[in-house]
């Protein structure tokens, strides 16, 4: 496996952050998840305005968008796979242990990892734990992934992928990486922005390819959904066939299997759209 680090690919084995790395020692980086078929990205021109949108919250450096392509393009080239998780990470660089940054600059990371495609539909669990839809981080897609990390592992434990978190209103809000969708009366609806939930790449997209409403909806919403569906850049569109206790039948619903069709049929005409 070959990784790219600060300017150059490296073996595995040699590729070393510094354990002064603030993105180590208090999480302080963002990153972008990419799908990559038989070496292409899929959406790249839209993750990396994301990683500058990241950036600019945290108060980052913009990444430079040329060098992160020609990173991507190395990484892939060096690894082919016919499905990959393309990860670059983007960190505060090398710096003191406490909160304020060194004068080092940022560190940039790219590296993939194969995988496979999704299941056509997954199990759901929510969790007592909120999103801060005020918090410096809302809407970050930030390497302080930890919380993420507890919930997904309770999902784990009661044979779910994903878990879903309500915001502090108790509004329906996303999962530990997913965006989640519900149908109501046959038309389809997705937490806003303001809920606190992040603006997914996958999840942009099924709103303009399905016509999507951006709605507030009330976690308790997941008890009364004619049907429920999930997007992320490796789910794509992904059904679900059970929340907590309930079962939903006939899965994946109709207006489910239309936006699956759709996004498929589009992501495969356009793999930069």
């Amino acid at each position: 496996m070959r990784i790219w680090l600060d300017g150059e690919l490296r073996d595995a084995d040699s590729a070393r952050v510094s354990v002064f790395d603030h993105g180590l020692t208090v999480g302080d980086g963002i990153f972008e998840t990419v799908k990559a078929v038989d070496g292409r990205t899929f959406a790249l021109t839209r993750h990396l305005d994301r990683l500058t949108r990241s950036a600019r919250s945290l108060g980052l450096p913009d990444p430079d968008h040329d060098e992160v392509r020609r990173a991507c393009e190395a990484v892939l080239e060096a690894n082919p796979m016919p499905l990959g998780r393309l990860r670059i990470t983007y960190t505060g660089g090398h710096g003191p242990l406490g909160s304020d940054r060194g004068e080092h600059g940022p560190t940039l990371l790219v590296a993939l990892g194969e995988t496979t495609r999704r299941p056509d539909s997954t199990a759901v669990i929510t969790v007592p734990w909120t999103r801060n839809e005020r918090g410096a981080l809302a809407g970050v897609k930030s390497t302080s992934y930890a919380e993420n990390v507890v919930a997904l592992a309770r999902a784990h434990e009661q044979g779910a992928s994903e878990a879903l978190f309500a915001n502090t209103v108790g509004q329906l809000c996303e999962g530990t990486g997913s965006n989640v969708f519900v149908v109501l009366d046959g038309e389809i609806h997705t937490p806003p922005l303001a809920s606190g939930c992040l603006a997914g790449i996958t999840r942009a997209l099924t709103v303009e390819w399905t016509g999507a409403q951006e709605t507030d909806l009330p976690l308790d919403v997941l008890e009364q959904a004619e049907e429920v569906f999930l997007t992320s850049t490796l789910r794509d569109v992904q059904a679900v066939h059970r929340v907590d206790g309930r079962e939903l039948p006939a899965v994946p619903g109709p207006v489910t299997a239309k936006a699956m069709r759709i996004f498929e049929e589009r992501s495969r005409q356009d793999l930069n759209p």
